[in-house]
C-alpha cells in the first residue's frame, strides 16, 4: 500500500505542478498585456515592471491553487481509470477510499499553506508590489503610507493624518490637520469630523480650528465647511480598500475590532475576514468534488474531459462564492454564512456525488 500511496501522490504532484504551472502562466500573460501599454507610457526601468510581475506571483498562486487541485484530482483520476488501473487496484482489494486518501492529504496540506501564505507571504509581496507600481512605475507620491487603520500624508507645510477613507463614499473619517512653518514649528490645527473629495479638492466638515500663530493660548472657533489645498487625489487612497483584500485573517480580525470600537460599521470587513479562512479550504473542498467526477467517468474520462470540467466547476465555485460574499459585505446574510456557504454547497455536491458512485 505504501508503494502504491507513493505512485498516487507522484502521479498527483506531477500533474499539479503542470496545472498550477499553466495557470499561473495565463495569468502572467493576460496581465502582462493588460498592463504594458499603461507601463510602457511612465518611461521606467524596465526591471521595475518585472518585479512587478514577480512579486505578484505568490498572490497568483493562491487565487488558482483551488482550481489546480481540482484540475489536477480530475485528470490524476482520469488517467488511472483510463489505463483501467483504478479497476486493478480494486480486484486487489483496495477501495476507492483508499485510493482517494493521498489525493485528500495533499488537498488539506495545501489548504494550510495557502492559509499560511495569506497570513505571512502575501501582505508582505502584495505591499511590495504597490510600492513598484505606485511610486516607482507611475512615480506617484511616496508620502502616502499604506496602512488602512491610521493614513498620514505630508505636502509642503501641512500634514495630514485620518483615521480611515471610504471609498464608496471617498470619505476620510476622523482628519486632524496640521500648518506648520519651515522649522516644523505648529501654527495651526484642524479637527474635522470627515473630509470629502468633490472631484477636484477636499472639503472638511465640521471643524474645529485651534489658532498657535497669535500667543500661547490658542484661540479656537468652529468651522461648519472648509476646503483645503491638498494635491492628493482619492484614487491614490483608493489603493487601501484594494490593500484589505491581501490582508492575513488575525490583521483582519484586528482591523475590524479597531473599525467597532471607534464606531464605524465593519460588515463589510467582516465579510472578507472571515473569506480569510474559508477560501484556503476551498483546496479541500475542490478535490473532494473532483474525485466523485472523475471516478463517475470511468474509463471514459480524459485530458479534455478533465479540463472541461475543472474550468467549469472551478469558475462556478468562484462565482457562487463571489455573489455570496458581496451578500455578506451588504449585511443581506450574516458575514460567517456568506463566507462558508459555497464550501458548504460544494461539499454537500461532493458528499452526494459520491454516494451515487456505482462500485
Amino acid at each position: 500500500m505504501k508503494v502504491l500511496r507513493r505512485y498516487i501522490c507522484a502521479t498527483y504532484l506531477r500533474l499539479l505542478a503542470l496545472s498550477t504551472g499553466s495557470f499561473v502562466t495565463i495569468y502572467l500573460v493576460i496581465d502582462f498585456l493588460e498592463k504594458v501599454r499603461r507601463f510602457s507610457q511612465s518611461d521606467c526601468n524596465p526591471l521595475y515592471i518585472l518585479l512587478f510581475f514577480l512579486y505578484k506571483i505568490p498572490a497568483i498562486v493562491n487565487q488558482i491553487m483551488p482550481l489546480a487541485v481540482l484540475m489536477a484530482t480530475l485528470l490524476t483520476l482520469g488517467t488511472l481509470s483510463r489505463s483501467s488501473e483504478i479497476i486493478a487496484m480494486q480486484s486487489c482489494g483496495i477501495s476507492l477510499r483508499k485510493i482517494a486518501e493521498p489525493i485528500i492529504a495533499i488537498a488539506f496540506a495545501l489548504s494550510l499553506f495557502t492559509f499560511f501564505s495569506n497570513e505571512v507571504i502575501i501582505p508582505n509581496t502584495s505591499q511590495q508590489m504597490k510600492y513598484i507600481e505606485e511610486v516607482l512605475i507611475q512615480k506617484r507620491n511616496p508620502s502616502t503610507f499604506f496602512r488602512l487603520n491610521n493614513i498620514w500624508y505630508r505636502e509642503e507645510n501641512y500634514i495630514l493624518q485620518a483615521r480611515l477613507f471610504v471609498p464608496a463614499t471617498r470619505t476620510l473619517k476622523g482628519v486632524t490637520l496640521w500648518q506648520t512653518t519651515e522649522d516644523m514649528r505648529p501654527v495651526r490645527r484642524l479637527e474635522a469630523e470627515e473630509g470629502v473629495w468633490d472631484g477636484s479638492r477636499w472639503t472638511l466638515r465640521n471643524v474645529v480650528e485651534m489658532d498657535f500663530s497669535k500667543g500661547a493660548t490658542p484661540s479656537s472657533q468652529r468651522i461648519q465647511t472648509l476646503p483645503v489645498p491638498f494635491s492628493l487625489k482619492v484614487d491614490d487612497l483608493k489603493t487601501w480598500d484594494k490593500y484589505a483584500e491581501d490582508m492575513g485573517f488575525f490583521r483582519m480580525r484586528g482591523y475590524t475590532e479597531k473599525l467597532k470600537k471607534g464606531g464605524y460599521d465593519a460588515t463589510r470587513y467582516l465579510a472578507q475576514m472571515h473569506s480569510k479562512l474559508s477560501l484556503p479550504f476551498a483546496c479541500l473542498i475542490m478535490a473532494f468534488v473532483g474525485i466523485p467526477f472523475a471516478l463517475r467517468g470511468g474509463r471514459t474520462s480524459g485530458i479534455a474531459l478533465g479540463i472541461g470540467l475543472s474550468l467549469a466547476i472551478g469558475f462556478a465555485y468562484f462565482i457562487i462564492n463571489a455573489i455570496l460574499i458581496s451578500f455578506g459585505q451588504t449585511d443581506v446574510l450574516p458575514p460567517l454564512v456568506s463566507a462558508w456557504a459555497a464550501n458548504f454547497i460544494f461539499a454537500l455536491s461532493a458528499i452526494w456525488l459520491t454516494l451515487t458512485i456505482h462500485q
